[in-house]
């Protein structure tokens, strides 16, 4: 599945791809569990984060704020913090905070350029506008798990952005997590070009993607949004 000759509509999954949650998701936890002396491990934590996550987002549709509540809990009760369930609103409340890439902005600012440019995320209306924010530009289309009451790696957001592009022709898919995004859009025959900043290895069984790059800016050049 090659990536389009004329591609003509360009979409980003926004967390982890444009924007760095893991460090905004590390800071907040940090500063909450400094409040009551306690201390937590990045690595361990992110690791905790993305598990947990996955796993609230398979049972029935909430919003993402809601999501992150329920995350904070459950992490707090596998590292052993007693934080009151009350306090877990520190979460979805620290993301205005979480910053792009430093390569974002730029990358964005070419695509647009030369293509249409969208957003498929796994986030909820409200916390999507205060990311923003850091994205000082117009998107030609937005699908949010608001927008779809689903999750990805569900069809449902790669369904409904074919449907509001008028097809797959010229599409192509910019997006970091194998798992919520990678994986569907090969199932969807959607072109897909996988921001792998972590060099993660795929198992023998998992599909390759179209392309996999290092950064947003390799992803941009293949675009051909230079």
């Amino acid at each position: 599945m090659p990536l389009p000759a004329k591609p003509t509509f360009i979409t980003f999954d926004v967390y982890g791809t444009l924007i760095d949650w893991e460090t905004g998701i590390y800071e907040a936890f940090k500063r909450e569990a400094e409040r009551d002396g306690f201390t937590i491990e990045k690595d361990e934590l992110i690791s905790l984060f993305h598990e947990i996550e996955r796993e609230i987002q398979a049972g029935s549709y909430e919003l993402y704020a809601e999501v992150l509540r329920r995350t904070a809990v459950e992490i707090a009760k596998r590292l052993k913090w007693p934080l009151e369930p009350s306090r877990s609103g520190f979460l979805p409340d620290s993301v205005p905070a979480w910053k792009p890439f430093r390569e974002t902005k730029p990358a964005l600012e070419r695509t647009a350029k030369k293509y249409n440019v969208g957003l498929l995320s796994n986030i909820d209306d409200k916390l999507l506008g205060q990311t923003r924010r850091h994205l000082p530009m117009d998107f030609d289309l937005v699908v949010t798990a608001q927008q779809v009451r689903s999750y990805k790696p569900d069809s449902a957001h790669f369904t409904e952005c074919a449907r509001r592009i008028g097809g797959k022709k010229g599409w192509v898919h910019v997006a970091s997590s194998y798992y919520h995004d990678v994986e569907p859009c090969l199932k969807a025959r959607v072109p897909v070009i996988w921001v792998n900043r972590k060099k993660e290895k795929l198992e023998s069984n998992q599909r390759k993607p179209t392309a996999v790059v290092p950064n947003l800016r390799e992803a941009v050049k293949l675009v051909g949004a230079t």
